[in-house]
């Protein structure tokens, strides 16, 4: 069987496999040592799998897997296509880094205290949903996918139980939960207009609806993405839930679950709502989140929460690309994605590093990190260089190709946002800098609370004891696991840096593939003609034939790009 025939069964395995190895973990509850063996194979095989995903979908065109043999639009549909693809690729090298980084501190400092019968079966179900909502081809099952991250980072953020954390994570849901409301609400909107909830006929009787219902639908859907991405003015939350949780927490958070927020923004903008009616909305919330959260930024004392903002901030960055509504503009806001969850994510890990080599991440206590281990200090400033856009790393080939596409538009506004990305970049230096002057450059003895640190000896717990900076007899020893999962992901940023010309060449055909709607309705609707779904007055639901179908996986192929190796 060759790998193209075996497509119908790979395209849900992201989804089965950590839902299965979730289970298998919860069995061996008393044996740790075949739990983190089992989620480590398991991650391990879903980076392969995924990399295949993208490598066939390039090769042969968009799959779509019909569970239970279902037809679209009545069953359950998932698409895996260039985009869908990339993005699971990089999440999962992302999932399985974090995963190795929370292993290699547990073995160092105090895996017997550690609640990993809870931890690992909830980081696992929050891949899940990561990965549901990712392949999702309807709106209903995004929903699922949300949900399903939702209750499992709650209980990964909330795990020790401490009163911020579980202030924290209440915040957290509160607003998540708002965010659901308004996202079912969207939801009944659009199947009360249309009939549908699968995304690519939405799309098809989307054109027939009256423009200001149009508007109105797509406004209420961007509100509860907006909240997930973390767009202005829906951030707030953010600074204030992430950096109460343990630094690999905040990692996997910041990572991945704000750009599943961009992703569903940019499905929703390429395969639903199609006329670019809010193009200039989404350019002063890209102008407004880029300005707002680097501000945020620059008044921070502590490395947390400075990332946090800048999370924020470089969000801005793409929904900058999917605002100006160019294949040009599009693909920068992809290739910028993949950028930022792999440099983010590896920041937010050299910040555990920080606090387990230091004690502390505030920068008032912090100084003499470079000369304490040089190893550090390189893990630190090669992806804060990254951040801040300095050439020739990814972050700067990014935004390059953001700002050519808004000036290739031409208009005042992007010329505006083009000012604003250079500023945002420019602060984001000053800002990643700052903390290398404070943190790693200057004498310890010179920071003002340089002599005092907050030793947390566990990973998850926060069990919090003050000691003198001279007490401290293991400064510089961090563990294995944890340097080389960094590292991973610092030599993953690079590696976008060194192939920038493929990936580029492969956002580039996601974002036409994306914006050429006729494929994707094609390739999840089949030949099902439009101008039968064109005669469907809005508000009205056609009579469907609901025929029983052999329990099987349905499974559709189309062609996404001329260029496909035959």
């Amino acid at each position: 069987m060759t790998l193209h025939e075996l497509l119908p069964y790979l395209v849900p395995m992201p989804i089965l496999l950590p839902a299965l190895t979730a289970a298998l973990v919860l069995f061996f509850t008393r044996l740790k040592r075949v739990q983190r063996g089992l989620t480590m194979v398991s991650y391990v095989l879903l980076i392969i799998l995924c990399f295949t995903l993208v490598y066939l979908v390039d090769h042969y065109g968009i799959q779509t897997v019909q569970i239970g043999g279902w037809d679209a639009p009545i069953g359950i549909t998932l698409v895996a296509d260039r985009l869908s693809t990339l993005m699971l690729s990089v999440s999962s090298l992302v999932l399985f880094s974090v995963m190795w980084f929370a292993m290699g501190q547990a073995r160092r400092d105090g895996a017997e205290e550690e609640p990993v019968a809870i931890f690992l079966p909830s980081y696992l179900l929050l891949s899940m949903g990561v990965n549901i909502a990712f392949l999702a081809g309807d709106l209903f099952n995004l929903y699922v996918g949300f949900e399903v991250f939702l209750v499992a980072s709650y209980v990964l953020l909330t795990l020790g139980a401490s009163a911020k954390r579980v202030s924290a994570g209440i915040s957290y849901v509160m607003v998540s939960m708002v965010s659901s409301m308004v996202f079912l609400f969207a939801l009944g909107m659009i199947y009360a207009s249309v009939g549908t909830v699968n995304m690519a006929q939405i799309g098809e009787r989307m054109e027939q609806v009256p423009s200001g219902t149009r508007t109105a639908m797509f406004a209420v859907l961007l509100i509860a993405f907006g909240i997930k991405a973390a767009v202005f003015p829906l951030y707030s939350w953010l600074p204030d839930s992430y950096p109460t949780a343990a630094a690999l927490i905040t990692a996997v958070f910041a990572g991945l679950l704000t750009k599943v927020g961009v992703y569903s923004i940019i499905r929703a903008r390429t395969v639903m709502f199609t006329d670019g009616s809010l193009d200039t909305m989404l350019m002063w919330a890209a102008l407004l989140t880029m300005l707002v959260g680097i501000l945020g930024a620059m008044a921070q004392n502590d490395i947390k929460r400075l990332l946090s903002f800048t999370l924020v901030s470089h969000i801005g960055y793409m929904i900058m690309g999917i605002a100006i509504g160019t294949p040009q503009g599009l693909s920068g806001a992809i290739f910028y994605v993949v950028h930022h969850i792999l440099v983010q994510t590896a920041l937010f890990l050299v910040v555990g590093l920080i606090e387990r080599q230091a004690g502390s991440t505030s920068l008032r206590s912090l100084g003499s990190l470079a000369s304490g281990s040089t190893l550090l200090a390189v893990l630190y400033i090669v992806p804060a260089l990254n951040l801040g856009g300095i050439p020739p790393f990814s972050g700067f080939l990014g935004k390059i190709i953001l700002i050519e596409a808004a000036a290739d538009s031409g208009t005042g506004l992007d010329w505006l946002l083009v000012a604003g990305a250079v500023v945002t970049s420019l602060l984001t230096l000053y800002t990643m800098m700052n903390v290398w002057s404070k943190a790693f450059w200057r004498d310890r003895k010179d920071a003002p609370e340089g002599s005092r640190v907050e030793i947390r000896p566990t990973p998850l717990t926060e069990v919090t004891v003050h000691v003198d900076l001279k007490e401290r007899k293991d400064v510089g020893r961090m563990p294995f696991g944890m340097v080389a999962s960094t590292a991973l992901l610092v030599a993953a940023s690079i590696a976008v840096t060194v192939l920038a010309g493929p990936i580029s060449t492969i956002t580039t055909r996601s974002a036409e593939a994306a914006q050429d709607v006729s494929r994707y309705r094609t390739a999840v609707l089949g030949e099902q003609s439009t101008e039968n779904d064109a005669a469907v007055k809005p508000g009205r639901t056609p009579e469907m034939n609901l025929q029983g179908h052999d329990d099987q996986l349905e499974v559709r192929v189309i062609e996404t790009s001329q260029g496909a190796n035959k």
